[in-house]
């Protein structure tokens, strides 16, 4: 079942179920999906890849954490809330990320197999995982383990 096909099923559940805010929050994947995939064709894709879908996915739940923290800072723990009940359906949708010791084995075997030792050499490495992991490795995750291995 593609990550589309997984929204519609699940948005006729929510709605069936009366649950509003994941109603909401699907529509808002959907639209985003779209918006993604419009952007695409203007590049000439044809369609909407799963590696695109996920990095769109990925970019809400960054925003949306962002947004999350400047409400609890600014005294509104009802909209941080709102927030980050929106995360918890966005991630339902990707696939599951790496424990921290997964991930520092694969940092791990990307900095041996580019050969790095210093910051500079961290392309090569994020290069590496990339390659690997595609869409499911969290790439701001890893970054930061990198950076901890290399620096």
């Amino acid at each position: 079942m593609t990550l589309r096909e997984n929204l519609m099923a699940d948005l006729k559940t929510a709605m069936k179920a009366g649950e509003s805010a994941r109603v909401a929050t699907i529509r808002m994947i959907t639209a985003r999906l779209k918006d993604v995939e419009i952007a695409g064709r203007a590049k000439g894709a044809t369609e909407l890849g799963e590696e695109e879908a996920l990095s769109a996915l990925r970019g809400m739940i960054k925003s949306r954490t962002e947004s999350a923290t400047m409400y609890r800072d600014g005294g509104r723990p009802e909209l941080a809330d709102k927030e980050e009940a929106e995360i918890a359906v966005i991630r339902s949708y990707l696939p599951p990320e790496l424990d921290e010791a997964a991930l520092h084995a694969a940092v791990d075997e990307a900095i041996g197999t580019a050969g790095a030792t210093t910051l500079k050499d961290m392309g090569k490495v994020m290069a590496a995982l990339k390659t690997r992991f595609g869409a499911a490795l969290d790439m701001a995750r890893a970054s930061a383990a990198v950076k901890a291995r290399l620096g």
